[in-house]
């Protein structure tokens, strides 16, 4: 298919992801870094969108060849990522401003081997021969995404996002979704500090596709006059016009929640998705022997 061949292979984008981050000053995140390299890329809009699995999740088949591009780039030492979702350049690699990627994919490749094979010298186990998977690829998040997709009815999804906003700290939240609408699925009232309040409508939508610009438009029509912000919820993703036009100057503002950022939020808040910490236990030798 000519527009799959127009996709960069994973180690091609190697060198525009490094560009991307040098422009947005050293560091940023996912979102923002898949945003910077869409726009460096120059690739067509509907290439951009094609979908990587949209059966287990909302990536996008570019998001997805980005993120084994931030993984060879960690792992060969060039960048590394905190527990928020920021990536960033290591600092005494600032200077970096391209690499060679078949260099990178070697240099990886070797060592991971090498790990192999000192890991079954001491555990006598088999293990995957390829680099594993990109860091931010937790399986959780497809389960999750399975569920919400498939076993959830659009009316539950309503409640869900309306439990969303309540734990978030809106007040006075309500699902008034009905047809001929405009899409608006619900509203509230957003306090910040205690002292300002913004009124709030929403849509929520269970897809596993790209949500266009021409819906965020459709959404912000019928909002106009009704709230001072939009809030647009999807299990799916949202295509980079569409994202320009949540933004668009002289226009009100639409905030856009995608289905990663969804995912995110539940387990911020524990809805639905349970933390289990693992315990290890260890004997200290040196204290027995010293009391």
């Amino acid at each position: 298919m000519k527009r799959n061949s127009q996709m960069p292979k994973y180690h091609e984008l190697m060198n525009p992801l490094l560009q991307a981050l040098h422009e947005l000053g050293g560091s940023g995140s996912i979102e923002e870094i898949s945003q910077k390299v869409s726009e460096l890329s120059g690739l067509p809009e509907d290439v951009l969108n094609i979908p990587h699995n949209p059966e287990k999740s909302s990536q996008t088949e570019i998001e997805y060849r980005l993120a084994w591009a931030r993984t060879y780039l960690k792992k060969y030492g060039l960048l590394e990522n905190s527990d928020r979702g920021i990536w960033l350049i290591v600092a005494d690699k600032r200077d970096v401003k391209s690499v060679d990627p078949q260099q990178v994919v070697k240099t990886v490749r070797e060592e991971h081997k090498r790990q192999k094979e000192i890991a079954e010298k001491e555990t006598s186990t088999e293990e995957d021969s390829e680099i594993e998977i990109p860091d931010e690829a937790e399986s959780w998040r497809s389960m999750l995404h399975h569920v919400l997709i498939n076993d959830m009815s659009p009316d539950a999804f309503e409640r869900l996002a309306k439990r969303i906003l309540r734990e978030s700290g809106f007040i006075q939240v309500e699902v008034t979704g009905r047809s001929g609408d405009g899409g608006i699925d619900g509203k509230g009232i957003m306090r910040l500090s205690g002292l300002l309040s913004f009124h709030v409508i929403f849509q929520c939508k269970k897809y596993k596709g790209t949500v266009t610009a021409s819906e965020i438009r459709d959404f912000r029509g019928a909002m106009i006059g009704r709230a001072d912000k939009g809030l647009f919820i999807t299990t799916g993703t949202f295509t980079r016009d569409a994202t320009k036009e949540a933004t668009r100057d002289g226009a009100p503002p639409i905030d856009l929640v995608d289905g990663d950022q969804l995912a995110d939020k539940l387990k911020e808040l524990g809805l639905g998705i349970k933390k289990e910490m693992v315990e290890k236990i260890t004997v200290d030798s040196e204290w027995f022997k010293a009391i």
